[in-house]
């Protein structure tokens, strides 16, 4: 053989253990069937201070500084000696071998026989990944099998510090048995250690091998304590079902809540993809709506997307349950509404066109099911052409929704609205948009067996429009290192005819009205499709904005003015009378801090009518978010009370890795808390554990939902390239896809 395949050969077989010796996900060198041609040698790049031939001996031997490269894989070491006649490689002295991922392993002494396909290592090490680190005494492969004795593996960075080298947490097994052809590592006699104590043991275990991307196995249990359900333990095993598809069943046992388990099954294909959550419990205790009898109940969550092209697609939202308390008794969700739709949508070039069927589910136990609308179909369409229409941008919009209850009223609405715009921008920096606008309604509606007037079938038809001229004028100035200020006042003239809301119209979708900075500078500022402004009005007010290197200043204010009151306003709405409440914002936006405040001002008399204020913050590994919202009745639809609440969630970095996390939600009208959390955590590149104490304080008679207490214990082993999370101070809602 000649010397540069056996130095060749002496690399590629030692790289061939990494994997199967030290987990280093490095590729496998199987021998190719003795019909096909052997593939043509690589080049590779030798280097070694001297290389000896024998041929009485019939070996080669590269000596001192031996250093062998091969796609991306390097051997390192004092001598490195090919034998002809026994086919055996050997290499010795500081034995190191790196592949292509970065994966690197030690050893004192190599043999490598039967063409490099089996061999022996004696005291050897690997690291793995950034942190990872695997030990043995000795290894050995035969026939595509690899024994290792007195192994020992973590993935925790260990101090360097004198004394104080034990990892974080390690686990030792008396011998590792690694079979290259079923991709399995199994464990005999394993010991878990955590600070170099020993707190679990595992008489046999099996794991996939680091080439294995999806593998079946058990995930992080949880455990805790809740007056609703007693304790508990949650142990979830995660289903490899392929590439494309897995599923995760979580079994829960509680001592007072029953048995439960949830299911989640998520698929994707090159077009699309489906997800599924679901689960069912079984309670002897019952729980619910103050019952004590036997009760089973369950939820159901999911998604699925499929695109025909690139401009279309198709897809469903599901939410459903079988009981209105059951997600909020097992902490599964907090949604009070559910939202159920399919759908068809294109986006051809500028336009839109979508088809949406809605079915809701009401959880508040105040809903009445039968009462609540579904709409089949929604209908949305806009056409805007890529080229402008007499020198101004032109958009044509088609609406339409039939909803209908199983008691109550039933209706049907078509819309037709198109819109031209041109800006004009003269020298001096002045920006002047012209808008021209029609639309126009055509409602159907249906009365049921209450008695309700007008007759049971009826029409309502319904034409309007406006000119609109948007008039703004920025000054910009430049400051020092990048900064830079702009101040722009804002002027908008509408003119439109009286009388935009025939009688006989139901309101379905503009009963939420609210008057605030994000609409005042609108030209209609009522949303939904029923109720419109009508007559002629202006709206005005500035915005001011200060652009920093890292981040930016803003600030805005508006008002709204009438030649006459417009009696859609109610005195409530804030925009009633001839002139609106002053309505503004101030925000602050940096890396580390997010400042939001909303501010709604009476115009009579200067009071506040409606404050709301955000802060994020963070700092290095501690955030605080803060929230406050006072909310009069005046500013509230569907005849819910005034409100005034303080939200907190912090999250100090007391020490190092520790942590210490509040939370807290506090009703100031009535100076009680609605909820609270706190709780204490340390978490590192391979460790995190928490322990949290919740109190919620709300009730729900009629839906069977105490006050509850809870303590959670949550433990998690994470490998060394697992990134440090915030702790999750509440519980998420089901995350599901949206479609816009």
């Amino acid at each position: 053989m000649p010397p540069s395949s056996a130095l060749r050969l002496a690399a590629l077989g030692a790289c061939a253990l990494l994997p199967l010796i030290a987990q280093a996900a490095a590729q496998i060198n199987a021998p190719a069937p003795a019909a096909k041609p052997a593939a043509k040698p690589e080049p590779i790049l030798l280097q070694a201070d001297e290389v000896i031939y024998d041929d009485e001996r019939k070996t080669i031997s590269a000596v001192g500084n031996v250093e062998i490269s091969d796609a991306g894989r390097t051997l390192i070491a004092d001598r490195i000696e090919y034998n002809q006649a026994t086919d055996t490689v050997t290499a010795r002295g500081r034995v190191s071998i790196a592949d292509e991922r970065g994966n690197v392993v030690f050893a004192d002494h190599v043999v490598l026989t039967d063409r490099m396909r089996d061999g022996a290592l004696q005291g050897f090490g690997a690291l793995i990944g950034k942190t990872g680190r695997l030990a043995a005494r000795g290894a050995r492969r035969n026939d595509g099998i690899v024994v290792a004795d007195r192994a020992v593996y973590s993935p925790c960075t260990i101090c360097q510090k004198t004394g104080n080298r034990t990892p974080l947490w390690q686990v030792k097994a008396e011998r590792v048995v690694y079979d290259q052809a079923k991709k399995k590592v199994r464990f005999k006699n394993a010991v878990m250690e955590v600070g170099g104590v020993p707190v679990a043991w595992v008489p046999v275990m099996s794991v996939p091998d680091p080439t294995v991307r999806y593998a079946s196995g058990l995930l992080t249990p949880e455990a805790g304590n809740s007056t609703k359900i007693g304790y508990f333990l949650r142990t979830p095993v995660y289903i490899a079902l392929g590439q494309t598809q897995d599923m995760t069943l979580s079994p829960m046992g509680s001592t007072k809540g029953g048995q439960m388990l949830e299911a989640e099954y998520r698929a994707r294909w090159n077009n699309g993809g489906l997800w599924f959550q679901g689960s069912g419990a079984y309670n002897r205790e019952g729980g619910l709506s103050g019952t004590t009898r036997n009760q089973t109940y369950g939820h159901l969550f999911g998604s699925g997307r499929l695109n025909f092209s690139e401009s279309w697609r198709t897809g469903f939202d599901l939410q459903t349950t079988s009981n209105n308390a059951y997600m909020r008794f097992y902490d599964i969700s907090f949604l009070d509404r559910l939202v159920n739709d399919v759908f068809v949508e294109g986006t051809p070039g500028r336009s839109r066109f979508a088809l949406t069927s809605y079915y809701f589910q009401g959880l508040r136990s105040t809903d009445i099911q039968s009462q609540i609308p579904y709409i089949l179909p929604r209908l949305e369409a806009s056409f805007i052409p890529t080229r402008k229409v007499a020198g101004g941008s032109f958009r044509f919009d088609l609406n339409g929704a039939a909803i209908g209850r199983k008691t109550g009223h039933n209706s049907q609405r078509l819309t037709a609205e198109t819109e031209w715009k041109k800006p004009f921008v003269f020298g001096d920096g002045q920006l002047w948009t012209f808008v021209l606008n029609a639309r126009g309604d055509g409602y159907r509606f249906h009365n049921d067996a209450f008695g309700t007037t007008p007759a049971s079938d009826y029409t309502v038809q319904r034409g309007t429009a406006y000119a609109a001229l948007d008039w703004r004028w920025p000054f910009v100035a430049q400051g020092g290192a990048g900064r830079s200020y702009i101040v722009s006042p804002i002027a908008q003239i509408i003119a439109q005819p009286y009388g935009g809301n025939p009688a006989g119209i139901r309101i379905e979708d503009s009963n939420d009205f609210e008057f605030d900075d994000n609409n005042v500078f609108s030209f209609n500022q009522v949303p939904g499709y029923d109720l419109i402004e009508s007559g002629p009005r202006a709206n005005l007010g500035m915005m001011a904005e200060a652009l920093f290197p890292g981040g930016k200043v803003q600030t805005q204010l508006g008002q709204t003015y009438r030649l006459k009151p417009d009696p859609l306003f109610a005195a409530f709405s804030g925009n009633s009378g001839t002139a609106s409440d002053l309505v503004g914002s101030f925000s602050v936006k940096f890396p580390n801090l997010d400042i939001t405040d909303r501010i709604s001002m009476d115009r009579g008399t200067g009071t506040i009518r409606r404050h709301e204020i955000y802060v994020t913050g963070t700092y290095a590994r501690s955030s605080l978010q803060v929230s406050y919202v006072q909310l009069p009745t005046s500013a509230l639809s569907l005849g819910l009370p005034s409100r005034e609440e303080l939200n907190a969630q912090f999250d100090l970095n007391v020490w190092r890795n520790w942590q210490v996390f509040v939370a807290g939600q506090r009703d100031l009208q009535s100076e009680k808390f609605l909820n609270t959390e706190f709780g204490l955590g340390y978490e590192d590149e391979c460790l995190a554990i928490s322990l949290a104490y919740r109190r919620k304080f709300t009730q729900d008679v009629v839906l069977g939902l105490p006050p509850s207490t809870s303590v959670i214990l949550r433990f998690n082993l994470k490998t060394g390239d697992t990134p440090i999370q915030p702790f999750s101070l509440f519980p998420r809602d089901v995350f599901a896809l949206t479609h816009p």
